[in-house]
């Protein structure tokens, strides 16, 4: 189906509104958004997102509504995973939380941006090169197996995507403290920059990483450019008050990278049986298409659902996977209590040693197991009672070890 100029016009004049939007009343101010804004606004990013796709499948039918459908999931669900190294970058950085959501807006824009410079560039490679197809499979189907590897083999499964982080700081050199949000600032007269732009680079470098297995991954599902850049745009939208709301259950989803795994090795399958459907390499058959069994759309809608849905389950309900996750999220919280001074935010200090607390509990809470996991870790243990004298000096009034 072909997409009118003015329909292109009047959905890109409502992305950038809502980029405008979000800018100039939520993230000009520096404020750490509440639990309740953030899913507020969630919710309405989302509920713009399903609406605008029920408008697609009224005005283009079933195949282009659940090829909409079916794209957002998988986009929002990738986008999810990024929240995890967004996460880290800002952690690494030191990045006021109140300046946080200035550093994600700029992320999302800068994302949008750079996938929509590959999606129309992947749409003239398809248009011009049906050998594109599985080109674009081998790469998810490489990534696939890049994601599980590094799930099983290293320690932090998120380290290797610490890339652009390392980069960034050899290319940039800064003042060693924030000056608020801004990008420069002056030392002894001298202007310098701030570390805040250190982060803009690695996100923005992350984010084209991103996207080089976020659009093969979409065309997979569709060669409708107008969904492409639809999906691609409403996924990303709204994900700084996603980081919000969900950041503290991030590391709770600790299968979702086998999750996305499988996803990405479906669709890349999918998409070498399309490109074999549509063959015309002369190595290959003798350059003649091949008869072979493609995907439906409403089939792939169900296997990436399914998919998700035993990953969040698995993740949810693995005991031995929360406590993994309390913990990694205490090595987290008592390093950022133990060096507090980049922050301006008064309440700060007692917002991270109540996560603490609450952290420790629920790692004794699991059971003796749990609590044997965290005494293994004699550094997090020294840690976590160097915090807890700390504020009992910060309060004046004895606190005991939260350590279980």
């Amino acid at each position: 189906m072909t997409v009118p100029t003015w329909v292109w016009a009047a959905t890109i004049a409502l992305i950038l509104a809502m980029l405008v939007y979000d800018f100039v009343f939520h993230t000009r101010k520096a404020h750490v958004p509440s639990l309740k804004e953030a899913a507020v606004w969630s919710a309405v990013y989302v509920g713009i997102a399903v609406v605008f796709g029920l408008v697609v499948l009224w005005f283009g039918g079933g195949t282009m509504g659940g090829e909409y459908f079916a794209g957002y999931i998988t986009e929002k669900a990738l986008s999810v995973d990024n929240l995890f190294v967004f996460l880290i970058i800002m952690t690494s950085f030191k990045v006021p939380r109140e300046d946080q959501q200035k550093v994600l807006l700029f992320g999302i824009v800068f994302a949008l941006i750079a996938r929509t410079g590959f999606i129309f560039l992947g749409a003239a490679l398809i248009n011009q090169f049906a050998w594109v197809f599985y080109l674009f499979g081998l790469i998810l189907i490489l990534t696939a197996g890049n994601m599980l590897k590094g799930e099983v083999s290293d320690d932090d499964p998120h380290d290797n995507e610490n890339f652009m982080v390392k980069v960034a700081r050899k290319l940039v050199h800064t003042s060693p403290e924030y000056d608020g949000d801004k990008l420069f600032t002056e030392i002894d007269g001298k202007r310098v920059l701030t570390p805040m732009l250190l982060v803009m680079v690695a996100i923005g470098g992350t984010d084209i990483l991103f996207a080089l297995d976020s659009i093969p991954a979409i065309f997979g599902l569709t060669q409708n450019t107008f969904i492409v850049f639809t999906a691609t745009a409403f996924s990303l939208l709204g994900l700084r008050q996603l980081f919000f709301l969900i950041e503290g259950l991030l590391e709770r989803l600790i299968y979702l990278s086998y999750g996305l795994a499988a996803i990405l090795a479906f669709i890349g399958v999918k998409l070498i049986l399309h490109a074999l459907h549509e063959n015309n390499l002369p190595f290959i058959n003798g350059g003649e298409p091949i008869e072979v069994t493609e995907i439906s759309t409403a089939v792939s809608l169900g296997v990436i659902l399914g998919l998700l849905t035993i990953t969040v389950v698995a993740s949810l309900v693995s005991k031995k996977g929360r406590a993994k996750v309390a913990i990694g999220n205490a090595r987290r919280h008592v390093n950022a209590y133990l060096d507090l001074d980049y922050t301006a935010d008064e309440g700060e200090r007692e917002r991270v040693y109540c996560k603490l607390v609450e952290e420790a509990e629920q790692v004794r809470s699991l059971g003796p197991e749990s609590k044997r996991m965290m005494r293994d870790e004699t550094e997090l243990m020294e840690k976590i009672e160097k915090a807890r004298q700390q504020h009992e000096e910060a309060t004046g009034a004895k606190v005991d070890n939260p350590a279980p």
